[in-house]
């Protein structure tokens, strides 16, 4: 059990890795932090198609990171 929890672990954080180097940044400097910030959080448009994929699997991934996380602590 403790060795497939493991190799899940490895799993998760390659796709981890994998997908938020694949991201593109979200802001255009200092100047976009500041004033372009709320917009990007509250604007209508949404990410879609590939961004929209990455930012699934980088949440997904990110959820069974730190399941198998926990479950690797409390049974080992």
């Amino acid at each position: 059990m403790r060795i497939v929890l493991m190799v899940i672990q490895v799993i998760a954080s390659l796709i981890l890795i994998g997908s938020i180097l694949l991201q593109s940044g979200k802001s255009a400097g200092l100047s976009g932090a500041i004033a372009g910030g709320a917009e990007q959080l509250w604007g209508k448009q949404k990410g879609r198609g590939y961004e929209e994929l990455l930012s699934k699997v980088t949440t997904i991934g990110a959820i069974v990171f730190i399941i198998n996380s926990i479950l690797l602590i409390r049974l080992f």
